[in-house]
């Protein structure tokens, strides 16, 4: 069993301490496989935690409300430098505090109560903050939404245009968390035209593979992005807003000031401070610089092509066994299994394979039958697997062994024989060892 540091937390709070080892533990010897979740490096790891957290920074560099920031203007100068050189953007905010965080900002400025917002449904692999009635996004606007086909598990962009027409929206949202395809952004930017509305791309999973240049591209045809940016591009929690071209007054939801007209970001900026955050996490923002740094070297995009090629593989090795892929496959980072053929709810399928030592999450599919808690499906996603070093061979393998799981999801003789295999795969890609630190 690998061990963390003997610093002070094993002596001061060794309840906290044994929680956290017991979770390094879990990850390092179990398959991650939610769609959403990776693992970071040693070095983002050592960034989030230094005394930067310390630091109180409201306010840009240059512009703080606290003295003595000259060196977390450093770290967040690089920050956002790194990050528009990353996606080719005019203007960052690396401050949000989560995705959720980032949209919040963007509504506060774009929409005003009651506005209307087109968005993919979340029964369809959508997110939560694009409209659901559940959400501030839906609570406080009114929100309309575009869907899959049902033969085919893809946007339909007529029918989306169509949608639009009907709607009128102020904001259209791209973006998903149980989508396993690319999006045809030029096609969203003429619907956006057509009906005067501001195009919104949210690219929180698919945000690495963007930057390596392995997706499609949302930075010339949206107005406003935003992501997380951990899962694909492989940084700590937390948020992020990007304009590729930032322009003046965009309808009309910049305000003027002292006799001019604000620019897009520096409208979004305050979106950010004060519209819906106080501080900034300054040590979150360090780690955010180290992350993009990384996906700044070659190496990253032969990681992100990975990703796409290790999920291609156990989406083939999937269908091979009778299972039935939303859509058919997958352009991206996930798969998404309707499991009805099988006669299993996503519920079972994610707590037999958890025994396993597979983590997954339940997941609603298009047309799904059954409540949020329970589902017909499970999302599988290949960036941790990835991040170990996991290839096509090891993906193949795996999908064996979540269909040997899932043939008799009961069977707890089944799920320790395949417990153990997990360990060995896990043993071979070894993730982090705190015992050399």
């Amino acid at each position: 069993m690998s061990t963390l540091p003997q610093h002070a937390l094993s002596t001061q709070d060794p309840d906290v301490y044994a929680a956290i080892q017991n979770e390094v533990d879990r990850q390092n010897d179990g398959l991650e496989m939610i769609a959403s979740e990776n693992f970071v490096s040693r070095a983002v790891l050592e960034a989030m935690g230094t005394p930067l957290t310390n630091k109180y920074a409201e306010g840009l560099p240059g512009k703080r409300y606290y003295g003595g920031c000259e060196h977390v203007d450093v770290v967040e100068d690089l920050a956002r430098d790194r990050a528009k050189k990353l996606f080719g953007a005019d203007w960052v905010n690396v401050q949000p505090h989560s995705g959720a965080q980032a949209n919040a900002a963007l509504y506060l400025k774009a929409l005003e109560p009651g506005d209307k917002l087109l968005g993919l449904d979340l029964a369809h692999g959508g997110h939560l903050t694009h409209g659901s009635p559940v959400n501030f996004s839906g609570i406080l606007y009114e929100a309309a939404f575009y869907g899959v086909e049902k033969d085919t598990g893809r946007i339909d962009m007529n029918k989306v245009r169509d949608k639009a027409h009907e709607v009128q929206p102020k904001m259209i949202s791209i973006g998903a968390s149980a989508y396993p395809r690319d999006f045809d952004y030029e096609a969203f930017r003429d619907i956006a035209d057509e009906v005067d509305a501001l195009l919104w791309m949210d690219m929180a999973h698919t945000a690495g593979l963007i930057a390596a240049e392995v997706m499609n591209d949302p930075m010339p045809y949206a107005h406003v992005v935003t992501t997380t940016t951990h899962k694909t591009l492989r940084g700590p929690r937390g948020g992020m807003m990007l304009v590729g071209n930032d322009i003046e007054n965009p309808f009309g939801i910049t305000a003027r000031k002292s006799g001019r007209t604000k620019m897009l970001g520096e409208v979004l900026d305050s979106g950010v401070f004060p519209g819906t955050q106080g501080g900034p996490l300054m040590h979150v923002i360090a780690a955010k610089a180290v992350a993009f740094g990384e996906a700044l070297q070659d190496d990253f995009t032969t990681y992100a092509q990975q990703i796409v090629d290790n999920a291609q593989a156990l989406a083939e090795a999937l269908i091979e066994r009778d299972y039935n892929l939303v859509s058919g496959g997958t352009d991206n980072h996930l798969v998404l299994v309707d499991l009805r053929n099988k006669d299993l709810t996503g519920k079972q399928a994610e707590q037999a394979l958890e025994a396993a030592g597979i983590t997954t999450n339940k997941n609603m599919v298009p047309y799904d039958d059954k409540s949020p808690f329970v589902t017909s499906g499970i999302r599988l996603g290949t960036p941790a697997l990835t991040t170990r070093g996991f290839g096509p061979d090891e993906l193949r393998r795996v999908a064996a062994l979540i269909d040997r799981v899932l043939a008799d999801p009961s069977n707890e003789d089944v799920q320790q024989a395949v417990r153990s295999e997990v360990q060995a795969l896990c043993d071979t890609f070894p993730l982090y060892d705190f015992a050399t630190v």
